[in-house]
């Protein structure tokens, strides 16, 4: 939760009408329509039904920061580079139908585990199994570095939307363009501690499980079952089978998962402290930075998690804008669910 989402709660009718005409000049700017429905757009990309790709080819290791990251790549390595970033509790999977579009285009595409995923490992047992948002986004920097890649289109959603907003906001000459599913998700532990009405605290129930050493063994025991309640609010009218799932579901078997799940959320409460040499970082991000990359927000039309109304953050963006609601009943896992929309939004802000 941000503090244009607070400001709007306080006058909602005003924040809405004032968003809508931000979202409608800045989409004026990139030269498209800003309330778009996504599904209205021409495709420069072979059409694709979700589903369609089950794996990557084999993954590769990289030593990058804290950690060895473990990463799919597709396309020509020579490509303009995509990065494509996941969330919890989803894997690089989110992005299996994505990438390969993408390649197909000569696009050089890398997706990464996040920390605590799949065959992502930290390099010394000495490391913090820290989740807070700055540390997933030095992580992501260090990445690029270690495969020097200079400034690379990045997309994201949940945890990896909101790694790709902090990047596009706090090093913009890192990043060439931006797509984030659910806008801007940068916050603070400020925001953290601000309470909700209701019906929006109750949204948040598994962060206040997690706040609880219960709630950290039933996760820990539980993370399978827990991760695939998490799917199904998420993303109410996704069909997806237990195939589908157990292929992201594995990647929640990495040794450090639940302590870094449960750190990201307890930070977010101001329960657990982040690392000193992040502080000045946050500091920034809790100022609320304008991200003026160009950028694309994606939202489903049947977004069951926690989310902004995209009215609430376009002002967010002051570079080349424009929002796409992806309709047909998409849900949280927006690059899974909807694919061609996905990297669709990926090949138009590159050429921006």
């Amino acid at each position: 939760m941000n503090k244009t989402d607070i400001s709007e709660r306080i006058d909602q009718n005003r924040r809405r009408l004032i968003g809508a005409a931000a979202l409608a000049l800045a989409a004026a700017e990139l030269g498209l329509t800003g309330a778009a429905s996504a599904q209205n757009k021409s495709s420069d990309l072979a059409p694709i039904k979700p589903g369609t790709n089950t794996s990557f080819g084999p993954l590769k290791q990289i030593d990058a920061g804290v950690l060895n990251v473990g990463y799919a790549e597709a396309g020509p390595p020579d490509g303009a580079p995509i990065i494509l970033l996941h969330g919890w509790p989803y894997d690089i999977h989110s992005f299996v139908d994505v990438a390969p579009l993408l390649a197909s285009t000569g696009y050089r595409v890398i997706v990464p585990y996040l920390r605590g995923y799949g065959t992502t490992r930290f390099l010394s047992s000495e490391t913090p199994r820290n989740g807070q948002p700055a540390a997933v986004a030095v992580d992501a920097i260090a990445l690029m570095d270690a495969l020097k890649i200079e400034k690379p289109v990045i997309g994201g959603f949940d945890w990896g939307g909101r790694t790709a907003d902090i990047i596009a906001a706090l090093r913009p000459e890192r990043c060439k363009a931006l797509v984030s599913v659910s806008g801007y998700l940068i916050g603070s532990q400020a925001d953290g501690k601000m309470p909700l009405p209701p019906n929006a605290e109750l949204q948040w129930w598994y962060q206040y499980y997690f706040a609880t050493e219960r709630g950290r063994a039933g996760y820990d025991k539980y993370r399978r079952d827990f991760s695939k309640l998490i799917w199904q609010l998420a993303s109410p009218k996704w069909t997806f089978d237990d195939a589908t799932f157990d292929r992201s579901a594995a990647a929640f078997d990495n040794p450090d998962h639940v302590a870094v799940v449960i750190h990201n959320y307890r930070w977010r409460l101001g329960l657990a402290n982040g690392e000193p040499k992040y502080d000045d970082l946050e500091k920034r991000l809790a100022e609320s930075p304008a991200i003026t990359v160009p950028t694309i927000t994606l939202e489903g039309d049947a977004n069951g998690a926690p989310h902004p109304e995209p009215a609430a953050y376009a002002k967010m963006f002051t570079g080349n804008y424009e929002h796409r609601t992806v309709t047909g009943g998409v849900g949280h896992n927006l690059p899974q669910e909807a694919p061609q929309d996905f990297a669709q939004a990926i090949v138009d802000v590159a050429k921006a």
